[in-house]
């Protein structure tokens, strides 16, 4: 089996459950307790957060351990929204773009409903783009917040969020950034960036599901959406899961490590596997930027085709993708992504993305090539065959 949907989740990687396991097993205290397996755990969670400070260029007291990037994100939105609107009602806008995850649109739409904040969307261009001007034209001064994701999660574009967090900035709105896809791949130091809030997810990086973390600089004001104990410096409740950070923290370092490499080669890879499609499909069309796209995205719509029966033909031919993602799988709606960039509903049915972790190889992609050529044929064939 080739596995091309490392966008939807990645293996954990043997350094990261080896880093995990004391936790998982003799050492598995609470850190809020006050004896020596309870003091040995917050020793081991102090360790994590400071090597993800390390990774970030951020405060070690800046880091919020959370379940994942959802919650990441849902903290981030809602929590800086309201901790603003709370300090001065007049601030009832939040920003984001046409292209988010559902968990930072949602998170917009919650305080639509229940808060009355006006929700702006930013649009985007033919590739996926915002572009400076576009965030500048919803900009208002009852805006609460921006939140614009680095990388997307279905075209792989990748936004110019430096520019767009100072435009922001000029303007006194504070900015967070859904980097769930980037992380691994783009540089994640905050500071260059110029984020106030940023969101990561283990299991995208070799950590496992179930933990992820958001930055919120020191001086944004964030009000919790989960309530309890005061865990997280009060920022979110909930027993800490010791071992899941670990596994980010060493998951994460490893990533920032080995990054320079790993996206130059990758990148290679992608790019001549984009050329192999592009050269042997007829009609096939790149979807997303071009040039500013992640390393590990490659994603096209085939029109005359379906998606899910093009992923079928390539799970039997040994090829493992998703047709865009996977918080949507099993929708019959086209992608609210592909149709943003202007694509149509009919076109956007037939989407396929290919998504590599660092392990893939030139073999697997020339074979993953190949079988796009016969799964897309083998589609239209069946299709004509039925007078279609």
């Amino acid at each position: 089996m080739i596995f091309l949907d490392a966008a939807a989740t990645t293996p954990v990687r043997r350094e990261v459950l080896d880093a995990m396991w004391p936790y998982l097993t003799g050492g598995f205290g609470n850190p809020s307790s006050h004896h020596t397996l309870g003091e040995s755990a917050a020793s081991a969670l102090a360790g994590a957060r400071s090597a993800v400070a390390g990774a970030l260029g951020c405060r070690q007291g800046e880091i919020v351990f959370t379940s994942g990037g959802t919650e990441a994100d849902n903290l981030a939105v809602k929590g800086i929204a309201l901790a603003r609107q709370a300090a001065n009602p007049q601030l009832d806008r939040v920003v984001i773009s046409a292209v988010e995850h559902p968990a930072v649109e949602e998170s917009a739409r919650y305080l639509e409903r229940f808060h009355g904040f006006t929700v702006d969307v930013v649009p985007v261009d033919a590739a996926g783009l915002v572009t400076p001007a576009a965030l500048a034209g919803v900009l208002r001064p009852e805006t609460a917040l921006v939140s614009i994701m680095y990388a997307n999660n279905e075209v792989g574009t990748v936004q110019p969020i430096a520019a767009l967090a100072e435009l922001a900035h000029a303007q006194g709105i504070p900015f967070h950034t859904d980097a769930v896809q980037a992380a691994g791949w783009l540089p994640l130091d905050t500071r260059e960036l110029g984020v106030d809030a940023m969101s990561i997810s283990g299991h995208k990086l070799g950590a496992p599901k179930g933990c992820g973390l958001l930055f919120v600089r020191s001086r944004t004001r964030l009000e919790p959406v989960i309530h309890g104990g005061g865990q997280e410096r009060g920022r979110r409740s909930g027993t800490e899961n010791v071992a899941g950070a670990v596994g980010l923290a060493t998951a994460l370092t490893m990533a920032r490590d080995g990054q320079a490499e790993q996206q130059d080669r990758v990148a290679a890879l992608r790019d001549g596997f984009i050329h192999q499609v592009l050269a042997g499909v007829p009609d096939a069309v790149l979807t997303g930027h071009p040039i500013h796209r992640l390393p590990s995205v490659a994603s096209f719509c085939f029109p005359g085709t379906s998606g899910e029966s093009v992923l079928l033909e390539l799970e039997r031919r040994g090829v493992v993708c998703s047709s865009g993602s996977a918080c949507a799988a099993g929708s019959d709606a086209p992608s609210p992504v592909l149709t943003a960039l202007g694509i149509s509903a009919e076109v956007a049915q037939t989407a396929v993305r290919f998504s590599f972790d660092a392990a893939v190889t030139q073999e697997d992609l020339d074979a993953a090539a190949a079988a796009v050529q016969a799964a897309v044929a083998a589609v239209k064939n069946l299709g004509a065959g039925h007078g279609r």
